[in-house]
């Protein structure tokens, strides 16, 4: 038998997702986002992956930017580890969005049109 070398083993997929969770000590959801045409209507649609990652120093936070990396099964869910943090969320302590925060940002129909209406007076 041949000796293995790092030629002969096979590169293992390495993906950049968003932490979504730090469900436990050393555990994290990792959101991979990625776009597909619909297969009848070819409009691009919006889907995304979610895999449980094993975090080993605890650096991570909701909302950064990491490299995953597949791996050896760690638990029932966990299949990859963090590789790196590509980019770190600019908030230290994520907060939870209220209904009314996304209301007040986000324009909608009757706020367009309250809007528009003093302008197109003048």
């Amino acid at each position: 038998m041949s000796t293995a070398t790092s030629d002969s083993r096979n590169t293992r997929k390495a993906i950049i997702g968003f932490v979504t969770s730090r469900s436990g000590d050393k555990s994290i959801k990792v959101t991979i986002p990625y776009k597909t045409p619909h297969p009848l209507y070819h409009k691009v649609i919006n889907r995304k992956t979610v895999v449980h990652a094993h975090d080993e120093k605890n650096e991570t936070k909701v909302g950064d930017k990491v490299e995953i990396m597949e791996t050896r099964p760690m638990s029932r869910l966990k299949r990859w580890r963090i590789v790196s943090v590509v980019e770190s969320s600019a908030g230290a302590a994520p907060e939870a969005i209220s209904e009314k925060d996304v209301a007040e940002t986000v324009p909608t129909k009757t706020t367009r049109s309250a809007a528009a209406a003093p302008s197109a007076g003048a």
